[in-house]
């Protein structure tokens, strides 16, 4: 277990407060783990500050390679890792726990409970999946984590809404939507005007759905120019571990049969932020052809739109709460019919991908990760104030 020297606690009357961040965090590779990271710089008033905003940083084993930023490493399955971990948050003024049930130690993750219960100051818990029809134990975790912390976070409407369906206290509820990184103000854009690029990243693995586009793209073969489908993004983790890259060696296979392996490029080297940047100004239109019906928040989703790109998405839940009112194109979950003909349009229609264009710019500012660490500010200094009441 790897430890830092913790910042002193400020107290609730300081203007400068500390904080710490519970999750997953590079160089582990999840959506928790960026999610963490952009989190904890937007909410940092100066850039490169390491003692503002701390991370208590979730692992399987000790692998001690965090940055300065990291306090200690939770080990999942380590009481005396927790107790380490409760001790360093409790220095802290504000403790925010990112929640999703794989990635702490235990059934479903139940060990997040014994870490919030032991946390003094106040808690704010991130969740980033409230599941329409949660197994009684999952249930069970989400309202006892509830009862413990001092404020919930959801990232959408529709999470918020699903949580009346729990034995939770809707008062402790705030909406902060997902942040996102700013487009870079000059991109070098190697942009195929000729050819339009149709973009999908994000670490691969089952139900992403690259498959229902796949079939789409054979649906396209008469555009002129045809377009292309780039595929970005390396196999998550734990699916290389347990399944290698049989996902997309299918993809492949299954292109090459439709006679679209020309039409179909997948690039699963590692892109820094810059060159993804790149690469996502480049696209003409960018696609989440996702399988699930149950997704309440999509980094990737954010991103798209706080890039001012055209997005069509399969109706998941953040999309559709997002895309509404003429943002984007909304298609069946796994449906390659209903993609090619929502490609078709935008490929084809000059006019609607303007508009497209033109109501994702509206809303991105209000998406940067500045933006909504400011949110998560300003909630800390409402629970800060709260308890200083309750003192005084």
């Amino acid at each position: 277990m790897t430890s830092n020297q913790t910042s002193v606690h400020k107290g609730p009357g300081s203007s400068e407060r500390t904080f710490g961040i519970v999750g997953t965090y590079p160089p582990t590779e999840c959506g928790i783990a960026t999610f963490s990271a952009a989190l904890r710089k937007g909410m940092c008033r100066r850039d490169g500050d390491q003692q503002e905003c701390r991370v208590v940083r979730v692992v399987d084993e000790p692998e001690g390679d965090g940055g300065p930023e990291v306090l200690v490493e939770l080990q999942r399955g380590s009481p005396t890792s927790i107790c380490a971990a409760q001790e360093t948050l409790s220095q802290l003024d504000v403790t925010i726990v990112q929640h999703e049930y794989g990635i702490y130690g235990g059934d479903d993750g139940e060990e997040v409970l014994d870490i919030v219960k032991g946390i003094e100051g106040p808690t704010i818990a991130v969740l980033h999946t409230v599941l329409d029809d949660p197994t009684p134990n999952q249930r069970r975790i989400l309202e006892s984590m509830a009862g413990s912390v001092d404020a919930l976070v959801t990232m959408t409407r529709t999470a918020q809404r699903r949580l009346r369906d729990y034995d939770v206290d809707m008062a402790k509820v705030s909406v902060i939507p997902h942040g996102a990184h700013p487009p870079a103000s000059e991109v070098e854009v190697d942009q195929d005007l000729e050819r339009p690029t149709i973009l999908t990243w994000g670490l691969l693995g089952p139900g992403k759905g690259i498959e229902w586009v796949v079939e789409a793209m054979a649906q396209l073969k008469d555009l002129d120019p045809q377009p292309r489908y780039q595929v970005v993004g390396k196999t998550h983790p734990k699916v290389l571990e347990q399944d290698g890259e049989a996902y997309r060696s299918t993809l492949q296979e299954r292109a090459a049969e439709l006679g679209v392996a020309d039409l179909v490029e997948f690039d699963d080297s590692y892109s820094d932020r810059a060159e993804l940047q790149r690469t996502i100004a480049a696209a003409h239109v960018v696609i989440l052809p996702y399988d699930s019906e149950d997704q309440v928040t999509s980094g990737v989703l954010i991103e798209a739109v706080a890039a001012s790109k055209a997005v069509i998405s399969s109706s998941f839940p953040h999309a559709v709460e997002l895309l509404g009112g003429g943002i984007g194109l909304l298609v069946p979950r796994q449906d390659p019919d209903a993609i090619a003909a929502a490609l078709r349009r935008v490929l084809s229609e000059p006019s609607l991908h303007e508009r497209m264009v033109a109501g994702a710019a509206a809303v991105a500012p209000s998406l940067s990760w500045t933006a909504v660490g400011g949110q998560y500010r300003s909630l800390a200094d409402k629970l800060l104030g709260g308890r200083a009441s309750a003192v005084a």
